[in-house]
């Protein structure tokens, strides 16, 4: 698989990594097989992929002992990266970015994941009570502990309040921009996919003028871009995508025209390409330090995403993708 780099330490990963998180979360609860999801993961590593997408808050903590299982196996073929930042309680999510409660739970981290370090540590959200610098402060001092080798810092996004145009990520940009000040961020983790762009405007951008890695979580729209999902099949009550406005059956079937247009794109490059190949190499084309994260907790969808990373989409490819309509159903 093509390698890319994160930051301007040249750390290099995978071109499409794999996200952890429905392994343990936020997905379809009675699917979750720990013994399903191991093998996906082998089955990443084997393609090539080596970025392992987690974080503390899912599950909460059962994700990391998760990751951490094949880490004890497969150390070196892997990149791992973590998040730090917020607590979940019973009906919510809080938070903490105290520098104490920082360095705590990087300890945590390691011993979930098995690891003597952690690759890329990721402040999840900031804490509105505590400067971000400060929390900052303390993952750099990690870095320095050698117990985390980078530092990156992911977006709100669009789902902390939609808006158009530029503005959309002006707040992650100024909390990059502090931060910065402090000690320097490797990269950053942001919503970027076929039907959810905006971060091309003004937070791509930004990251890339600065050598910054960009990690593009959900780049197959919650699973919507593969075109395996039926409109009105439904979803069970855990599933984030049961209150997702874009998934109700009305704008499943309106938003099928982004389906139809990634097929058309698909059937030119041969019958095994799928529409979701086709999302992941839109991604990757969107500049040379771009990452895409789709999660998936089975085999099939783990060597299919792997396989994204050969594919080349010509001129006319990425022309029409650009050009399907914008999904309907915003969080507007």
């Amino acid at each position: 698989m093509e390698r890319r780099t994160i930051g301007a330490g040249a750390l290099a990963v995978g071109a499409v990594g794999l996200g952890c998180m429905p392994m343990s979360w936020a997905y379809s609860g009675s699917r979750q097989r720990g013994e399903e999801s191991l093998r996906a993961v082998h089955t990443a590593l084997d393609a090539g992929t080596t970025l392992l997408d987690t974080a503390d808050m899912y599950g909460p903590f059962t994700n990391e002992l998760l990751v951490g299982r094949v880490l004890k196996e497969r150390r070196e073929d892997a990149f791992v990266s973590t998040k730090v930042g917020l607590l979940v309680g019973e009906q919510h999510i809080v938070a903490n970015g105290r520098p104490g409660y920082v360095k705590r739970a990087c300890d945590a981290s390691l011993r979930r994941l098995q690891t003597d370090v952690i690759d890329l540590y990721q402040l999840h959200r900031a804490d509105p009570e505590v400067p971000v610098e400060e929390t900052w402060g303390a993952m750099a001092e990690l870095v320095r502990a050698g117990k985390v080798r980078a530092l990156g810092l992911c977006a709100m996004g669009a789902r902390g309040g939609r808006r158009s145009g530029a503005r959309l990520y002006d707040a992650t940009i100024k909390q990059l921009q502090r931060v910065q000040q402090v000690f320097p961020v490797s990269a950053v983790e942001a919503e970027l996919s076929v039907w959810s762009p905006e971060a091309l405007e003004s937070l791509l951008p930004w990251c890339e003028a600065r050598g910054i890695g960009f990690l593009a979580a959900m780049p197959l729209g919650n699973g919507f871009l593969t075109g395996t999902l039926t409109p009105g099949e439904g979803f069970e009550p855990d599933d984030l995508r049961a209150r997702h406005p874009r998934f109700t059956a009305e704008m499943m079937a309106a938003n099928q025209p982004i389906i139809a247009g990634l097929r058309r794109a698909a059937t030119r490059h041969g019958t095994d390409v799928t529409p979701a190949q086709v999302a992941l190499a839109w991604v990757l084309a969107q500049g040379r330090h771009v990452v895409p994260v789709p999660g998936t907790k089975q085999e099939r969808w783990a060597r299919e995403n792997a396989g994204a990373a050969g594919l080349r989409l010509s001129p006319q490819d990425l022309a029409e993708v650009g050009e399907l309509p914008g999904a309907l159903g915003s969080w507007d």
